[in-house]
């Protein structure tokens, strides 16, 4: 993992060619779970698994190019920004991933660098 940020620690959770494309995963560690999606572009992005509204499973949500649309109540997320888009407010954390040797590999801090 030499080309991993050596300022984070870094956790394998998945392989690359087990996640499903245009779809989410759900991976947990310690007290986190995050969804994990890997888009048509090869891009793998993740973010908490909850909707800020009522604590949708994005996971379980449908993905339409880099966003995320919650299945409880349709809210629209940004995957790289954790935005609710409007006229829905919110924002959802989102964690730094890595891929290397087809595995892929998630920053246990958030992007903002604010440890939870």
């Amino acid at each position: 993992m030499n080309n991993l940020n050596k300022d984070k620690s870094w956790i394998e959770v998945a392989k690359y060619d087990e996640l499903p494309v245009n779809s989410g995963k759900t991976v947990r560690f310690k007290e986190k779970e995050l969804a994990i999606f890997r888009l048509t572009n090869g891009k793998i992005l993740a973010i908490e698994n909850r909707c800020p509204h009522k604590d949708g499973v994005l996971a379980e949500g449908i993905v339409s190019g880099e966003y995320v649309f919650c299945p409880l109540h349709d809210r629209k997320i940004d995957l790289s920004s954790g935005l609710v888009q409007k006229p829905d407010t919110g924002c959802v954390k989102t964690f730094d991933v890595f891929v290397q040797n087809g595995k892929v590999y998630i920053a246990l801090l958030e992007k903002s660098g604010i440890a939870s």
